[in-house]
């Protein structure tokens, strides 16, 4: 490991792994009251030229950089550079992140309210900073100790001036927008579609669209055809509903923004029901 990393940061045990790098541990090694951090341990020679991959190894610290403090959002503290490795020391959130807790329950309207305030002002700050994620699914939305939302994973996040559009088929499947699988230009909105269904999922249990295969998803995406079966969503609130359709839908003009759903009577009301909208 870099030296300079070794010097400030005692690494501690390995927490996971991914395709290009190992993530550790690790706590200050000049002040130990500052607690315990997380260092992304990145392998330059599984990162080649000018793939994806690479331009997303260079994007994240940028991204995380130019979004400076935000609760919400994964924090960049240090970044050291060597000539094989790339080293982010970021929060460390050893907590379950959300796809771990929603295979395993479905959330309440009060859990899946608190659940989207912190998602949506963690966008709403990305947005207004000219940054759209453009990957937001449960497994980039983390927890730390205290139980506080924290948005990770900005390698496939995009710049933009007001107005811009941007372009690039990016996402997952059962998350990304029609407009990007259609390949026409968009805008930050894409995210708020992403977060509309993961609202879905944490009310249902299951996606809004979906099928056999990514090609049977990636269709059902693209028809947008919304359905509340009534077994599930029988006791799920019409302004939970209302919401879900206003961030699901599919002409762009009228996908409320982060902003906007910050507003909804269902999020100021923390999911409870208080009257229908």
């Amino acid at each position: 490991m870099t030296e300079a990393l070794k010097r400030n940061y005692q690494i501690l045990e390995e927490i996971g792994q991914g395709r290009f790098g190992t993530v550790y541990r690790c706590s200050s090694a000049n002040n130990q009251d500052s607690g315990f951090f997380a260092v992304k341990s990145i392998e330059k020679r599984l990162v080649s030229g000018d793939s994806l991959e690479s331009q997303c190894l260079l994007t994240e610290p940028k991204i995380l950089h130019h979004l400076g403090n935000h609760p919400n959002i994964v924090k960049l503290h240090n970044l050291y550079e060597d000539e094989f490795h790339l080293h982010m020391v970021m929060d460390l959130c050893d907590s379950s992140d959300l796809h771990s807790l929603i295979t395993r329950r479905v959330f309440n309207e009060s859990e899946a309210a608190s659940v989207m305030t912190q998602l949506v002002q963690a966008l709403s700050h990305c947005h207004r900073h000219g940054v759209a994620h453009r990957d937001i699914k449960p497994e980039n939305i983390l927890f730390d100790q205290r139980n506080r939302l924290k948005l990770a994973d900005f390698g496939s996040a995009e710049t933009f001036m007001d107005g811009e559009l941007m372009s690039g088929i990016v996402g997952t499947p059962y998350y990304v927008a029609p407009e990007v699988l259609a390949g026409r230009d968009y805008n930050e909105k894409v995210d708020m579609w992403s977060a509309g269904v993961v609202l879905y999922i944490l009310l249902a249990g299951f996606p809004p669209f979906y099928g056999e295969s990514v090609v049977e998803t990636f269709d059902a995406v693209l028809r947008s055809n919304l359905r509340f079966p009534t077994k599930v969503f029988r006791s799920v609130s019409p302004a939970a509903k209302d919401l879900i359709r206003r961030m699901l839908c599919k002409d762009v003009s009228r996908r409320l923004s982060a902003e906007q759903v910050l507003r909804h009577p269902w999020i100021t009301n923390g999911g409870e029901r208080l009257g229908d909208v």
